[in-house]
């Protein structure tokens, strides 16, 4: 039996949630999230709060989709009511970036600036060398910062690239100099 997958989610005030055929939408102060439901898997709203059900608990595909389809729900619930963001972080001499409109435009040591078109849902904020990234879908919102970070990927001798704000950098040596 999922532990996870057989505890209930709470819905908080001013949230709603309701079954539309196969899709499971979520509707919030932020926003609105939609969900397709496997017909393995089968949910009960009710009493302000949301149960996640499996058909066969004996097989363990499906015991996977328990736990997956309560961890979905739960980031769409927490999406629409407080939203998600990411912080990216920005290092070398030159290096920066603006938001102008929906494109992000970054001067990261390339002979161009980069424009990054950023996804519907999406908003971004530029403070000092920092880049903040929010949304109500907590998979796009990480997924545009992993492709922010691709374009310029940190290096391990001066730490220069985009890193997220919580990630630490293994440093390398460098040269060591002659006799």
């Amino acid at each position: 039996m999922s532990r996870l997958g057989k505890l209930p989610i709470a819905l908080p005030p001013q949230t709603e949630a309701r079954i539309d055929g196969d899709l499971l939408v979520v509707k919030g102060a932020k926003g609105e999230l939609w969900e397709k439901i496997r017909p393995e898997v089968s949910i009960k709203i009710a009493d302000n709060q949301i149960a996640v059900a499996v058909s066969n608990t004996k097989d363990t595909k499906v015991k996977a989709m328990w736990g997956l389809y309560r961890s979905l729900i739960k980031n769409m619930v927490l999406g629409v009511t407080e939203g998600f963001e990411k912080k990216l972080e920005i290092n070398g001499v030159g290096y920066r970036a603006a938001v102008s409109g929906q494109k992000l435009v970054l001067n990261v040591g390339y002979s161009h600036p980069v424009e990054f078109e950023l996804p519907a849902g999406i908003a971004a904020k530029t403070e000092a060398n920092t880049i903040t990234l929010s949304g109500i879908n907590k998979q796009v919102v990480g997924e545009t910062a992993a492709q922010i970070r691709k374009i310029r990927q940190p290096e391990p001798y001066k730490g220069k690239g985009i890193k997220y704000a919580d990630e630490i950098i293994r440093r390398k040596e460098g040269k060591k100099a002659g006799k």
